[in-house]
């Protein structure tokens, strides 16, 4: 447990530090915006460029792992869409949450961890996973957001405004324009290497403390069952379910070596990442849910991944 506890730490410290920013007045309340607005229009897009441009396909190719680790995810994305709108909740608001349910946070737990515990060796595959987290998955999301926030009921006009709306979208243009870059072959300029690594490095930092300055507001509502039960069904999902089906699907039918399967079931068992959070502040959605699940998961990571470990050796 202590691995995994030291790893979490410097999670629950950024957190910790925006939340007494926050209340201590040293960030006002639109602190929190501004901060998630450098990250989705600056941080993140740069981070999500270098990653797909330094992508090399045939060292990532591993099928069977990314089948296992994609299905899982997908899965219990899906199921919480379809049981959130069940609610009578709005489509942009269930995407976040299947985002909640699935979106691990890869980057900042997932690479330690994997290195402390499989070795460096696997870091490759670990960025298979970060790249089907933060890219395909947060793109979906947002593709379903973007559909629920449209008001036209003609489907022509309706892909057209969708359309739109996702060229713009710097969390989408910028993977793909990485992408496109690592088919060339050609090697990032040095200076450009700097610049996507300084901006990108501050990505999950600053996303994190954001989560803390949001957290840190003082609220006169208290928060009621119902959205408690949310966010508690939400880390359900996303510690137990999520784990669980990433390991009936490499021992039951992708048939995963034993090193490989320990490691996607780890990986399918981290914490929410500041995804969800980020999307939520950016398109003006409720976010007390968000922020409450990706609390929550982390401290019970602690428990949930540190047993898994303990278990298997």
């Amino acid at each position: 447990m202590l691995t995994t506890v030291l790893v979490v730490l410097p999670i629950f410290a950024l957190i910790f530090l925006g939340f007494g920013c926050r209340r201590g007045g040293v960030l006002g309340p639109h602190a929190t915006t501004e901060l998630n607005r450098f990250v989705v229009y600056l941080a993140l897009p740069a981070l999500l460029f270098d990653i797909m441009a330094h992508a090399r396909w045939v060292t990532l190719d591993q099928p069977a792992f990314a089948a296992v680790f994609t299905l899982s995810t997908f899965i219990v994305f899906a199921l919480t869409v379809l049981l959130r709108l069940r609610g009578e909740r709005h489509l942009a608001d269930v995407s976040i949450d299947g985002l909640n349910a699935g979106y691990g946070n890869t980057g900042f737990i997932g690479f330690p961890l994997s290195l402390i515990v499989f070795g460096r060796g696997m870091l490759g595959l670990t960025t298979v996973a970060a790249i089907i987290t933060v890219c395909l998955l947060f793109a979906v999301a947002i593709v379903l957001i973007e559909v629920g926030l449209q008001t036209e009921a003609r489907p022509a006009h309706l892909l057209l405004k969708v359309g739109r709306s996702l060229i713009r979208n710097p969390l989408l243009v910028a993977p793909v324009l990485g992408a496109a870059w690592a088919t060339t072959g050609l090697p990032i300029p040095a200076s450009a290497e700097t610049f996507f690594r300084l901006l990108g490095d501050a990505a999950s930092p600053c996303a994190l403390v954001a989560l803390g300055l949001f957290l840190g507001e003082r609220r006169a509502a208290v928060p009621s069952e119902a959205s408690v039960l949310g966010s508690l069904l939400l880390v359900g999902l996303k510690l137990i379910l999520q784990p669980v089906l990433a390991w009936v699907l490499a021992t039951q039918i992708f048939r995963l070596a034993p090193s490989l399967t320990h490691l996607v079931v780890v990986l399918a068992a981290l914490p929410t990442g500041t995804g969800p959070f980020m999307l939520a502040e950016f398109y003006g959605r409720e976010a007390t849910t968000t922020a409450r699940s990706i609390l929550l998961s982390t401290i019970g990571s602690l428990l949930t991944v540190s047993a898994y470990l303990a278990w298997v050796g």
